[in-house]
């Protein structure tokens, strides 16, 4: 690997990164990746409330949006398989893409053929697929991303996330908007609009095929690891790596119970505050993860030389590949970094957008008790936050490659949490439009400036021999943060008898505590990767 250039580049040099043409394909790849969230998000709810379904009927279609939090359990597929016949011409990184975003088109124009008010069941059913489907692309594109920009380049990684961000904000919003625009004329029904929404994602199947397939040494550094196992499974005791699977099922499964939400615990247990049984699911995860850990550093010390292996059965070749596949990507994060290291950084992962995602889960129940209308919240709020996020996105990236990603994260996530107290200022004074409208701004500005510095940081914390495991298991973990605690949000509210002031200002220091663990590890990311 060349040492990464330390200099740090003019503002100039950083405009000039996004004249790459892979940063390009990447806001192409994020048009595909926020669409379809259109098709299973606003866009069905409108069909079918028009269509006369009730709210609870409309209120589980929420429910499939699980797909995109729970898509890191078969993420190391897509990095350990290439597509049948496809693969070849394509590559695996691109043909992944390709034929997701086909079967993304297949399942909008079924959706397109249904009647969702004589046959919601199927209806569901589609839409449900529509997400596994897209939550999948996601993990592709992702991958791709990090794949397509060298492993040291921490600018262009900076420019590549600003370039996803507004890519799947301007799929999400810009080609989000069309099918409301359309309904609106006498000519166009619903099923119409999802016929032309099936067209427009064919067409994106134009940027992966004018993309390279990225090249990396992931087969080579993968078939390494095999062999670690082979020898691991033809010569050491039985019980180390049984064990050693059994307990990554366990960290599975206890993963796919948060992400679905705790089902089996009452919500009424969960909406009381009552802390005991997270407490103890945190114990368990963390008993569960330093048996992971002491079991990992065992076996692999203690693998026999090669000359001594003996053939391996099928079903042992099966267990190799499952291990590679499911264990190694996560074993080789905590090797690679250091046990401490690696928990640090996942624990930085799980609280650094928590404040933000409390503020978000009570914005429109805010926005409402302070007096503001439905018309000023899809004005004001809504609206301008798109192409806020777009703008300051592109801005916030430049920041970051000029100064670094750990800066940028330090500096970003401050100004995140300080954003906050423009709404506790806009609780004290009323339903002020113009102070609305600043408040939204800050917010974007700072929301997007962080999130790129938190998605580079993400990416560069991938080996290249897993990104798609990696990445797809680090963000997963984000999202729990997020949608675990905030959940917690209409608690804090209750609890503080409505005081939006107070709630705001609690919420712009629930990003310290990410910050101070940051700090305290930041010579050891330094030394990992100088580019930091």
């Amino acid at each position: 690997m060349s040492a990464p250039d330390l200099s740090v580049p003019t503002w100039g040099q950083a405009i000039g990164l996004y004249f790459d043409k892979r940063l390009w394909l990447i806001f192409g790849l994020g048009l595909a990746s926020g669409f379809p969230w259109v098709m299973i998000g606003s866009a069905m709810s409108a069909w079918l409330a028009e269509e006369g379904l009730s709210r609870s009927n409309i209120g589980f279609f929420g429910f499939i949006f699980v797909a995109y939090s729970i898509n890191f359990l078969w993420s190391p597929l897509l990095d350990r398989f290439s597509v049948p016949l496809i693969g070849r011409f394509f590559g695996q990184r691109r043909s992944w893409i390709i034929l997701m975003q086909v079967l993304i088109a297949l399942c909008c124009w079924f959706i397109a053929s249904v009647n969702p008010s004589s046959d919601l069941a199927y209806a569901k059913t589609i839409a449900f697929a529509l997400a596994l489907v897209s939550a999948t692309q996601d993990i592709a594109i992702d991958a791709f991303r990090i794949d397509s920009l060298p492993a040291n380049d921490s600018r262009l990684m900076a420019a590549g996330s600003a370039m996803a961000t507004a890519g799947w904000w301007s799929g999400f919003a810009g080609l989000g908007a069309i099918p409301l625009l359309l309904v609106d004329f006498d000519a166009w029904a619903w099923k119409d609009v999802y016929y032309l929404m099936s067209v427009l994602m064919l067409g994106l199947i134009i940027v992966p095929l004018l993309a390279s397939e990225p090249e990396t040494e992931r087969k080579a550094l993968q078939a390494k690891s095999g062999e670690k196992y082979r020898a691991l499974i033809a010569g050491s005791e039985q019980n180390s790596y049984t064990l050693f699977g059994v307990v990554m099922v366990l960290v599975l499964i206890l993963l796919a119970w948060f992400m679905t939400g705790l089902p089996g615990i009452p919500n009424d247990f969960l909406s009381a505050g009552n802390t005991l049984v997270l407490g103890l699911i945190a114990v368990l995860i963390m008993f569960i993860v330093y048996t992971l850990v002491g079991i990992e550093r065992n076996i692999h010390s203690k693998f026999p030389s090669p000359e001594l292996q003996s053939p391996l059965s099928f079903a042992q070749k099966l267990v190799v590949w499952l291990m590679v596949s499911f264990i190694e990507p996560l074993a080789e994060f905590f090797r690679r970094n250091g046990v401490q290291l690696a928990l640090s950084v996942l624990l930085f992962i799980f609280l650094f957008k928590i404040g933000e995602a409390f503020l978000g889960r009570m914005s429109i129940v805010f926005y409402k008790e302070v007096g503001f209308s439905n018309t000023d919240i899809a004005l004001y709020s809504k609206l301008v936050s798109w192409w806020v996020t777009i703008v300051f996105s592109l801005i916030g990236s430049l920041v970051t490659i000029r100064y670094g990603i750990l800066k940028g994260l330090f500096v970003g996530g401050l100004a995140m949490g300080a954003s906050n107290l423009m709404f506790a200022l806009l609780a004290s004074v009323g339903p002020d439009k113009l102070l609305l409208v600043s408040a939204v701004v800050v917010d974007g500005f700072t929301s997007a400036w962080s999130t790129v510095a938190f998605v580079a940081f993400l990416s560069m914390m991938c080996s290249r021999a897993f990104t798609a495991s990696q990445y797809a298991l680090m963000a997963s973990l984000g999202t729990l943060g997020r949608t675990l605690l905030a959940s917690y949000s209409g608690v804090l509210v209750d609890f503080l008898e409505g005081d939006w002031s107070v709630f705001f200002v609690i919420t712009s220091l629930m990003v310290l505590p990410s910050l101070w663990l940051l700090y305290l590890i930041r010579h050891r990311l330094r030394s990992l990767a100088a580019e930091f």
